[in-house]
């Protein structure tokens, strides 16, 4: 089972948080480390807020992008 880690973004809609996960990449010619980042809508019955770090995992589908849930959150702003 896939877990992600990442950080609350945007609180915009009801019971759905838009977390951005962060991961490092390196180019395979020039060996640069690039910064990618992407964002997944996740259900929250927690109560997190703007800048908390949250663990989130796959789950049924409450929405058409809501797909995620999360599990716990790692670290509070």
């Amino acid at each position: 089972m896939k877990i992600f880690k990442g950080k609350v973004v945007s609180l915009k809609m009801n019971k759905t948080a838009t977390v951005e996960v962060e991961r490092f990449v390196t180019h395979r010619k020039y060996l640069k480390r690039m910064r990618k980042v992407k964002k997944y809508h996740v259900h929250d019955e927690i109560g997190t807020k703007v800048g908390d770090v949250v663990s989130f995992t796959p789950s049924k589908p409450y929405s058409k992008l809501v797909k995620w849930i999360i599990i716990k959150p790692v670290e509070k702003k």
